[in-house]
This record gives structure tokens, sequence and C-alpha cells, in this order.
């Protein structure tokens, strides 16, 4: 899947089939859901998860819960507009 392709299937009633649990996140994030991107941030195990996890938190403003998150997947604590870190954690995970 391309990240153009991910941005289109924010149309469609459901996600697409397959997507695996941080791409899920940022799907239902995008498409105002908090709570169902957050149940599949913490479904994931891996180090893309916890950057999703920690995307999420950040959106919430628990930035403290948000530092935990970003630690564990072991990247820099976002700081730049939220909807431009969705789209680098997009691009990050789709190429």
């Amino acid at each position: 899947m391309t990240v153009d392709e991910f941005r289109r299937s924010l149309a469609e009633a459901a996600p697409p089939a397959g997507l695996p649990a941080p791409l899920l996140a940022l799907w239902w994030d995008a498409r105002g859901d908090w709570n169902r991107a957050h149940e599949a941030a913490q479904a994931g195990e891996d180090s893309d998860s916890a950057w999703v996890h920690a995307y999420l938190h950040r959106k919430e403003g628990d930035l403290a819960n948000a530092g935990y998150w970003y630690r564990r997947a072991g990247k820099v604590v976002g700081k730049g507009a939220l909807e431009e870190e969705w789209g680098m954690i997009v691009e990050g995970l789709v190429t």
C-alpha cells in the first residue's frame, strides 16, 4: 500500500483489510475515533505501535504518557503540528 492509497482509504466506511496495528490506529485516528485508534495501537507490541501510541497520547494532551511511548519507540518527542506528525508516521510505516 502506498501513502496515497492509505489516504484514499480514509474515504471508505471501514479500514482496508489486513492493515497492521499501527496503520489501523492511524486510520481510526484520521476518522476521528481516538478510542479505536488507541485500542489498535495498544494491540501492537512493536516499536511502530509504540510510536503511534505516543502520538495518540500527545494528541490527547497526556504528555508524560506520550514521552514514555516515544522512548519505547526510540523516537524523538514530537513537537510540531499533529497533522504533520501523523503524515510523517504514515510515510515511515508505509514506505
